[in-house]
């Protein structure tokens, strides 16, 4: 008794208050909101959510807003404490690999030794478990043999419904990819998926391709035509994982301007299984 009339007192007092918050941020919750459509129709643009931080280990703690890191990285992998790694189909929230004080939150497609073949309106992947894994976990119409090995067309799609394929302008996101200079996935022909899109030099292309570093994961936004993610700035290494969104406390739409009261106090695990309403 003596010890709970402490702990009421010390929470009680200011300086109390401040370290029990400082705490829940540094080790426990963190409010985030969502700025951009990548994550549109699973996350809505002006969602506000409180991420768990501890989803997979704890991560160096930051000073807020500043995000300057407040004790060394002693073993050199972004965290105080090892955790669970993330899974494939998990929302990830993450620093962006190219500016370490901004955070992206995104769907983990795929980790380490997982190779990627994507296309217009399509995304294969061979999962590094092997062909027995991948007849074992999917259905066979969404199996392809392409390059003498087995590849599941978009294997998420039918498990949320958010995750979809809509441009915002004439062209699609992978006409822009194969646009640009420099991105992380390289030019490929797969004969399996018909004419060449393109050429380049000569050379046929009709797909991108990739395989995921070891200890890292593939982050690819639900709104797949309108995403800044790893398809142009590469695979998140477990350094730069932060946790995963928990609860949505507040929902504003930013074109109504009204507040979406049917999102409040819903848990983004089980939103993301809602059909979406627009």
């Amino acid at each position: 008794m003596k010890y709970l009339n402490m702990l009421h007192r010390f929470s009680s007092s200011w300086t109390g208050t401040i370290i029990i918050v400082l705490f829940l941020i540094f080790f426990v919750i963190q409010s985030f909101v969502i700025p951009s459509g990548s994550m549109k129709r699973t996350m809505q643009i002006g969602d506000f959510l409180f991420a768990k931080k501890f989803s997979y280990g704890t991560p160096i703690p930051t000073l807020p807003w500043l995000e300057i890191p407040l004790v060394p990285d002693f073993n050199n992998n972004g965290h105080l404490i090892e955790g669970d790694k993330p899974q494939r189909a998990d929302i990830v929230i993450f620093r962006y690999p190219k500016n370490h004080k901004i955070h992206y939150v995104k769907r983990c497609i795929a980790t380490g030794g997982d190779e990627i073949l994507y296309t217009n309106k399509h995304l294969f992947i061979h999962f590094a478990e092997g062909d027995a894994y991948i007849k074992e976990n999917y259905p066979a119409n969404k199996i392809h043999i392409l390059r003498g090995k087995l590849w599941v067309d978009n294997p998420y799609m039918d498990i949320y419904p958010g995750i979809q394929y809509v441009p915002s302008g004439e062209h699609s996101i992978f006409d822009l990819l194969l646009s640009q200079d420099s991105i992380d996935m390289s030019q490929t022909f797969v004969e399996e998926l018909g004419v060449p899109i393109y050429s380049v030099q000569g050379k046929p292309i009709n797909a991108l391709y990739k395989k995921v570093e070891e200890s890292h994961y593939y982050m690819v936004g639900d709104n797949r035509d309108n995403s800044n993610d790893s398809r142009f700035w590469g695979s998140v290494p477990y350094s730069l994982v932060v946790g995963q969104p928990w609860l949505i406390y507040f929902s504003w739409d930013t074109e109504t301007k009204k507040i979406r009261w049917d999102r409040l106090g819903r848990f983004v695990n089980d939103i993301q299984y809602d059909e979406p309403r627009y």
